[in-house]
């Protein structure tokens, strides 16, 4: 893992998977400093600093890895990738619809794991002299994870509002916060019997785009309202708060296109959708995010209304077999506990594979005992 602390949440979402397995030792290889400090006491993993590129190769020269995993495509990678002895799969950091799911970088790995059908059609439309069989499905193994649901017990309807953040460039900006978030926020809270949770993505509290910050603060200073005016209702934000573990308390969700809508879809299909789109460009939405068939669509055409719509959706649930489709659709119809057998056994498979590749190559990278 090459970045700094605002990104580990790329990799912490992975660490309970390898710190499970009994039968695959696992070290998290990290290259900044601060990443590292911030690392420890969070893992039984062991953990490694390796700044540079010749102590990376040394390292892995010495120690003989078979697989070398990453959780993102950032430029550092690059180093890493030029070791021949091991497979190299990358794992990304969840399974959405957003744009940077899907990146030429992705023909620099030996492998990708992907959740299931729908991100292989996601690849295939938008790569180019890219070859499909590189990629493998193996389910979303973060969602076997038994994640405890933080939320106290409630009778009546819990609105879960989990936006994502404004992303890197334009391109990558699905979030609703600046566009949407306070109105999702004051319709919500119309309802009668309904608690509002604000659980935004981890970037979204630090944010430095003006609007994003501005309607945070807005959507906070909501909340403290509605709480100071009937504190048993139950309004929550929960910045901190694991969303796997909010959405399993979740009754409603209203979200972004992101890896959030569908670990929802996963884990909750029973529970309905309301998916925003901040640039109310509907025919494009469906076509590049299946789950926005098993949703209701919020966009500037139906912001006036969605207090109106909540309430309807919350009586009368009319995308609920769709959602069951479009669950196995993302997830290749797995089950819980499914997708980590098949991730270990597909990383199994791929490392012998390699190991078998590697005996019928004429050249390999050689060095001396004392080089490493």
């Amino acid at each position: 893992f090459a970045d700094g602390p605002p990104k580990l949440y790329q990799l912490t979402q992975w660490l309970p998977i390898f710190e499970a397995s009994t039968t695959e030792r696992t070290i998290v290889v990290v290259r900044q400093i601060e990443t590292f400090q911030a690392l420890q006491g969070t893992t039984s993993l062991p953990i490694l600093l390796v700044p540079t590129y010749e102590d990376l190769m040394a390292l892995y020269d010495r120690a003989d890895f078979h697989a070398v995993m990453y959780v993102n495509n950032g430029f550092t990678n690059f180093q890493s990738l030029a070791f021949q002895q091991a497979v190299h799969i990358h794992l990304n950091h969840g399974e959405s619809d957003k744009i940077c799911m899907v990146s030429n970088q992705a023909k620099a790995y030996d492998k990708v794991f992907v959740a299931g059908p729908a991100a292989v059609r996601r690849h295939a439309a938008a790569l180019t002299w890219f070859d499909i069989t590189h990629l493998a499905r193996v389910g979303r193994p973060q969602l076997d994870l038994p994640v405890p649901n933080p939320l106290a017990e409630f009778t009546g309807t819990t609105i879960t509002y989990a936006p994502t953040w404004e992303g890197e460039d334009d391109a990558n900006n699905y979030t609703s916060v600046d566009i949407y978030g306070p109105s999702i926020i004051s319709a919500a809270l119309t309802l009668a019997n309904c608690r509002v949770i604000y659980k935004p993505h981890p970037r979204v509290a630090d944010s430095n785009n003006a609007s994003v910050k501005a309607s945070h603060r807005k959507i906070l200073s909501l909340l403290t309202s509605a709480k100071s005016h009937d504190p048993n209702a139950g309004h929550q934000v929960m910045l901190d708060a694991n969303v796997l573990g909010v959405i399993r308390g979740t009754d409603l969700l209203i979200a972004d296109v992101s890896s959030v809508t569908l670990d929802h879809l996963y884990l909750r299909p029973q529970a309905p959708i309301v998916l925003c789109d901040r640039r109310t460009n509907r025919a494009q939405l469906l076509l590049d995010t299946p789950v926005a068939a098993g949703a209701h669509i919020l966009d500037q055409n139906t912001i006036a209304t969605l207090a109106t719509d909540l309430a309807d959706i919350i009586a009368n649930d009319q995308h609920a077999a769709a959602r069951r489709e479009l669950r196995d659709f993302y997830f290749d119809g797995l089950e819980p506990g499914q997708s980590t057998e098949r991730f270990w056994k597909q990383t199994r498979f791929e490392i012998s594979e390699h190991d078998r590749a590697l005996q019928e190559l004429s050249r390999v990278r050689l060095i001396s005992e004392g080089e490493a």
